[in-house]
């Protein structure tokens, strides 16, 4: 009954107030007003009458979480807590301990310590699980542990930890931490500069110039920006970074919405690094949004190479609206067109199918478009690069092997059963790959696929139809199929199980920096973006 008053009541009657400051409040303001006082006399009373007790807190979060629900994911409430993560993603600054932390219900998972910051200067090391802050048991802290590590700067906290089935504790001392848009920047080889870029901060085009200028000075002739894993930023950082390599006044972006303010045209408005450079931009499956706008401008004015993999395909713009309380909301303003007028969005978030899952535009559906050069580009699915490199399609169980956390388990206890190895030549053997396989095994790892679920569903309405004994040893047989087809998929993606476990063990001995250090001998892409700028017919050929 409770589920029935929150979706057919409580969450249409909400629906109005998250628009109150856009148009439609200009325009229907009768409408809203009448909503909005239908919503107050109906949250009241269900809250003082109910036949069970409510908690007014809990019904709101409901309403509100439900309603954007049917929106995009990228719309979303923020309560105080998010408020502040955002604006330390946007500054880079923050005081803390200096790690990557996850929030698990008993204890603190130290992800990444960050070098050469507190928690790393303390001997924290990724993958110690932290059991107790100050005189506080994690497990019995009933909000969000991690706020437990924050504090002012040159305060210190005490942690008592597990480690390797070992019980320690360490005290640090907070601090200012930077987190750097571009961590990493170096020569991969005499004329060759890479430049990292993770994030698109308030920093990240001043950090991407400062790298391109100091690669220049120590020989740099040609440039590969690495924007895989990219999620995203601030869009007026996009056109900045596109800026450095395209002449003032050029358009880089362009913002279409139904509130006429939105519509906007973002032109470059300053001189240029340097115009004439090569450039190769790398992208994969998890570089979106700002990373997109960067990477899709450069490919329609010809300016760089893409290489890599297909990008996110994230072609909406979020605005925050303060709300009170300290409180705001993330709305979805308008969608993003590159230069040669392509939006390179790729799930539907508005018609959905009979799941109410977003659909994928379909690639029959994608537009052709023109780069400066007449060369063809597609909207509909993300950036695609110019050359494919380690194509990987990110299947079920890729993302049930990710999501259960065994790699990141089984990088640590790979560590200690290994104290001192060298990184200059490290590479997983078949042996490393079989030793991961027993240990999903160990650990109990599963995953349920579509064909699972679809031929489950059947065989249990073949038992309300009384048909179960028909079809009982056949449909015994398919599972057992399917059981050893899952059991092969996993040696099918063999190079992504140990692409994945190799990044996370060389992050154990030598920090995220060793692991762009080892990237620039082992990782295919850099070695075909060097390749490609080595010969320069080759490089325009993919531009002409």
């Amino acid at each position: 009954m409770r589920q029935l008053l929150k979706k057919k009541i409580i969450i249409p009657a909400f629906l109005c107030i998250v628009f109150i400051s856009t148009t439609a409040f200009k325009n229907d303001f009768f409408e809203i007003a009448k909503q909005i006082e239908i919503f107050t006399t109906l949250y009241k009373e269900i809250n003082m009458n109910y036949v069970d007790e409510t908690n007014p807190a809990d019904l709101m979060d409901t309403a509100i979480k439900s309603m954007l629900d049917d929106l995009d994911p990228y719309t979303r409430f923020m309560n105080e807590q998010d408020v502040e993560a955002a604006r330390i993603n946007n500054t880079g600054d923050y005081t803390g301990i200096g790690a990557r932390v996850k929030t698990l219900k008993d204890k603190l998972v130290i992800v990444e310590p960050y070098k050469d910051y507190p928690a790393d200067k303390a001997g924290l090391k990724a993958g110690d699980e932290i059991i107790k802050v100050g005189n506080i048991m994690v497990s019995d802290y009933k909000e969000d542990s991690g706020n437990l590590l924050q504090g002012a700067s040159g305060s210190t906290v005490a942690v008592t930890f597990k480690r390797n089935n070992q019980t320690k504790t360490a005290t640090i001392e907070r601090a200012e931490v930077e987190i750097k848009a571009v961590p990493h920047y170096s020569m991969v080889d005499s004329k060759t500069g890479y430049v990292v870029l993770t994030k698109f901060n308030r920093k990240a085009s001043a950090e991407t110039s400062y790298a391109v200028r100091d690669l220049k000075v120590q020989g740099a002739e040609r440039i590969i920006l690495d924007l895989r894993g990219n999620p995203g930023g601030l869009l007026n950082e996009a056109v900045n970074i596109v800026n450095l390599f395209v002449p003032k006044g050029q358009l880089v972006v362009t913002t279409k919405s139904k509130v006429k303010k939105y519509n906007k045209q973002f032109f470059t408005s300053r001189a240029p690094l340097d115009t004439e450079i090569p450039l190769v931009v790398l992208i994969d499956g998890s570089s979106a949004s700002a990373s997109e706008i960067v990477s899709g401008t450069l490919q329609d004015l010809d300016r760089a190479v893409i290489v890599g993999n297909r990008s996110f395909g994230k072609g909406l713009v979020q605005r925050p609206k303060r709300l009170t309380y300290g409180t705001q909301v993330k709305i979805t303003i308008s969608r993003y067109y590159t230069p040669s007028g392509r939006c390179i969005q790729s799930l539907d978030y508005w018609n959905r199918n009979e799941n109410g899952e977003a659909v994928r535009v379909k690639q029959e559906n994608y537009n052709e478009f023109k780069t400066k050069n007449g060369r063809k580009v597609f909207d509909g699915g993300g950036v695609f690069p110019d050359v494919t490199v380690n194509k990987i399609k990110n299947t079920t169980i890729t993302k049930a092997i990710l999501k259960s956390g065994l790699i990141f388990d089984f990088a640590t206890a790979y560590y200690y059963k290994h104290p001192s190895l060298s990184m200059a030549n490290f590479k997983l053997t078949d042996t490393d790959f079989n030793d991961f396989k027993s240990y999903l095994k160990k650990n109990n790892f599963s995953f349920t696929t579509d064909t699972e679920k679809a031929l489950y569903k059947a065989y249990e309405t073949s038992i309300n139809e009384n048909l179960n004994d028909a079809i009982k040893d056949d449909y015994e047989v398919l599972v057992s199929a399917l059981k050893t087809s899952k059991n092969e998929a996993i040696n099918e993606h063999k190079n992504f199980i140990l692409k994945s476990l190799t990044e996370e063990i060389v992050k154990r001995y030598a920090y995220r920096e060793g692991l762009y250090e080892y990237y620039k001998n082992n990782d295919a892409h850099i070695q075909k973006s060097t390749q490609i700028l080595g010969n320069t017919m080759t490089y325009m050929d993919y531009l002409r």
